[in-house]
């Protein structure tokens, strides 16, 4: 039974976060104590990232490693990346979370405690409680089409399947072929929540506040949100044909 058993594992993926990951590292463990461990996957900031993480861990007493990555290669896979290297050593759960601040480290203990009852805890931002702050209207009403667009046409509950605060046991993560997911960028929150869904597994959302990132460049371009949504057409469509299927078959 390895070390990592008992702990469980946050993974935040890193591309030009020098301005915050020190506070992001400072705030995490306050909050969490040695109940985690921390896994940054860089994928080759300029900024020296993954040099700033480094000098942290090497004069802090909590687990803190970085994977580096060569070059910018998406969202989804660095949290894919960075799942398979927490399964690996046998950690509880998986833990996502963005390195700008916009979700608050303090919440990470309450997402766990979530997954006394759940497959996947998400940090709602559209559940009673959740909100949004520091964005603009056209901001609010894509995200909120996204969410609904996403929750219509494949068919679950989830209120907020775009989050990227959230948690998995590590039980449920195992069993799937991480290998074969698709999404590389924002819609890949989906892609494992549509997996969730479909597998029977239990979620449960929580409600936070997310804030929108006071320094550095947001990630979020019109080209994501243009893939993200050919992707979800395309999920629907898969779905709607196996559902005919297994009709035709019965």
């Amino acid at each position: 039974m390895t070390a990592g058993v008992a702990k469980a594992l946050v993974v935040v993926p890193t591309y030009e976060e020098a301005d915050s990951i020190r506070e992001v590292i400072e705030r995490l463990f306050e909050a969490t104590g040695d109940s985690v461990a921390l896994l940054v996957v860089d994928d080759g900031s300029p900024d020296g990232t993954a040099e700033i993480v480094e000098e942290v861990a090497a004069s802090s007493p909590h687990e803190i490693e970085v994977l580096r990555r060569a070059t910018k290669s998406g969202l989804g896979s660095a949290y894919v990346a960075g799942f398979g290297w927490g399964l690996q050593r046998g950690y509880r759960a998986l833990v996502e979370m963005d390195a700008d601040l916009s979700h608050d480290p303090a919440v990470v203990p309450r997402l766990l405690t979530a997954l006394n009852d759940a497959d996947l805890a998400i940090g709602s931002r559209y559940v009673p409680g959740g909100s949004v702050e520091n964005w603009g209207a056209f901001r609010r009403a894509l995200s909120r089409f996204g969410n609904l667009y996403a929750r219509t046409l494949l068919g679950y509950p989830v209120r907020d399947s775009t989050a990227g605060f959230r948690a998995f046991r590590a039980e449920w993560l195992a069993d799937q072929d991480l290998e074969t997911v698709s999404s590389h960028g924002y819609a890949f929150q989906i892609e494992m929540t549509r997996r969730m869904h479909r597998s029977g597994g239990r979620i449960v959302e929580i409600p936070i506040t997310f804030v929108e990132r006071v320094s550095g460049r947001s990630k979020m371009s019109r080209r994501i949100v243009v893939e993200a949504l050919i992707e979800v057409t395309g999920w629907a469509f898969k779905d709607r044909f196996a559902r005919s299927r297994r009709s035709e078959a019965s």
